[in-house]
């Protein structure tokens, strides 16, 4: 009885504890983690919800690169934090989507176990870009055109395991085409190649790529979200093409933190990150780059993972992807 009383009251007092510290929350400066070099989308989303965040919560709010090995040292890294809501992560479909079944049993953290969804922020639609040389006017000009080349022609991604790369696998598993796969290691030098005519094709990330085409150095087909997007005005989707129905390819960028995080430090960050993506100069600044406005419930954030988990896992498994 007295060793029963002790796991009681030691529990209750570990309750206690994390309930003062959710009251106090914050009252020193929160970082955020990204899994990617400064420059890119996920770090300019970052640090446009960061600066909101610090005004809200009237602390500073970090923005901590920290890239490499598709998200895992990021993820890894804020995995192993203390639970408190001080170390957050923005994470992305690769990180917590792909990873898992493109590194499965290696990767540093579990997606489901060892993070607490706090939002989905925004989503990235790809646009499929061709060379404008290409004598293709319509997605479905350029699907004829594959199929009636004689040999397999090449698409450019911006590396193994990447949107860019299981989007176009998608693609040629529903259009029953015969394509070759040119990784790139990132987005730019994929796209430079496309632009250069080496390779004619790529299901590029609309922010990346719309610039290069209204400057008339790509031509964009198709955007791959279910219906029109606002912020790609004009632009027809994929899933208008006959067979392509539901075809659907969106990155997501969304705010984790540590597994065991208290229940209120997560309320208090999902409201707020909820409301600053409702206001006009936010919705304005994150539509003119191209980004697909979210937010919600942490449990749209873990089923967003979770459906686009299984997706991207059959992907996968049928295209026989691997990374040594």
């Amino acid at each position: 009885m007295k060793t029963v009383l002790l796991s009681f009251f030691s529990a209750a007092s570990i309750l206690a504890c994390g309930a003062a510290q959710a009251a106090d929350f914050p009252d020193r400066p929160i970082r955020i983690v990204v899994p990617y070099p400064p420059g890119g989308a996920s770090d300019a989303v970052t640090r446009l919800v960061g600066q909101k965040l610090s005004e809200r919560l009237k602390q500073p709010v970090v923005v901590d690169n920290k890239p490499g090995a598709t998200e895992q040292i990021g993820a890894g890294f804020v995995a192993k934090s203390a639970p408190d809501g001080y170390t957050l992560l923005l994470a992305s479909t690769a990180g917590l989507s792909v990873n898992p079944t493109l590194y499965k049993g290696r990767l540093p953290y579990d997606p489901e176990k060892d993070f607490a969804p706090i939002a989905l922020v925004v989503t990235l639609p790809s646009v499929v870009m061709v060379n404008p040389k290409l004598p293709v006017k319509s997605f479905s000009e350029l699907t004829a055109y594959l199929k009636a080349s004689p040999t397999a022609v090449s698409y450019a991604s911006s590396g193994a395991g990447n949107p860019s790369h299981l989007g176009m696998e998608l693609y040629k598993r529903v259009a029953g085409l015969e394509l070759t796969h040119i990784p790139y290691k990132g987005g730019a030098p994929a796209l430079q190649d496309v632009m250069s005519g080496q390779v004619p094709v790529m299901m590029a990330i609309g922010p990346e790529s719309m610039p290069m085409a209204k400057a008339g150095k790509l031509k964009a087909l198709a955007i791959t979200t279910a219906k029109p997007s606002p912020a790609y005005p004009g632009l027809p989707t994929v899933s208008e093409n006959a067979g392509f129905g539901g075809f659907e390819l969106l990155h997501w960028f969304g705010l984790l933190a540590p597994a065991r995080t208290p229940d209120a430090v997560i309320a208090l960050l999902n409201r707020n990150v909820n409301e600053i993506l409702q206001e006009p100069e936010m919705k304005a600044k994150l539509m003119d780059m191209g980004l697909e406005i979210e937010g919600g419930t942490p449990q749209k954030l873990a089923d967003t993972m979770k459906k686009d988990r299984l997706k991207w896992e059959k992907v996968i498994v049928d295209a026989n992807i691997r990374l040594d």
